[in-house]
């Protein structure tokens, strides 16, 4: 399989493989989602690539959609729908401020089960992060997924040590090359 970045325009001729893969990924534990939530992620996905600085690669086999990676600029004013308030008021405002606005936010990583060990995560978390020119990357994980967990580790990702509220059991990494995880 090889990883490229694909635009905004190009995912629909991939949007069969990209709800396959999100399904198969996230319908497991820890997320446990019900498998037709992969179709319902394409109408999310249609409203993310609106988003500034949205970035999407893919992992293909041919046309065969192995994992996938998606990114953008957190705004600078730190929205609060989904789990971002919940976030906002565990970092606090200064915080959340310094490290999450105006800095990438890697929203979805997945790949496939049957892809899985191949380098495939590492290439795709590369792909949508590599031409951030500060280092200001993070993202929200399940506190119970210990797979993805130990993999962000082992790719330098520094876990805040702040719980975030919730249901979700969420927890924020800083990538590694960003200026607060030196802080953590």
């Amino acid at each position: 399989m090889r990883v490229r970045l694909v635009e905004s325009a190009g995912l629909p001729a991939y949007a069969e493989g990209i709800s396959r893969a999100y399904a198969d990924v996230f319908s497991g534990p820890p997320w446990n989602e019900d498998p037709s939530a992969g179709a319902l992620y394409l109408e999310r996905l249609a409203a993310d690539t609106a988003r500034p600085g949205f970035t999407a690669a893919l992992a293909l086999d041919g046309d065969t959609v192995g994992g996938f990676a998606t990114a953008w600029t957190t705004p600078g004013t730190f929205p609060t729908d989904r789990s971002y308030g919940h976030v906002a008021g565990a970092l606090g405002p200064d915080r959340t401020a310094e490290w999450l606005c105006g800095a990438l936010e890697v929203d979805e990583l997945a790949v496939t089960p049957d892809a899985r060990g191949t380098g495939l995560g590492a290439a795709l978390l590369s792909a949508v992060t590599a031409a951030h020119p500060d280092g200001r990357c993070w993202l929200l994980t399940s506190v119970h997924a210990d797979t993805a967990l130990r993999f962000y580790r082992r790719a330098g990702w520094h876990r805040v040590p702040v719980p975030v509220p919730g249901r979700a059991g969420l927890v924020v990494l800083l990538g590694p090359r960003h200026p607060a995880a030196a802080r953590l």
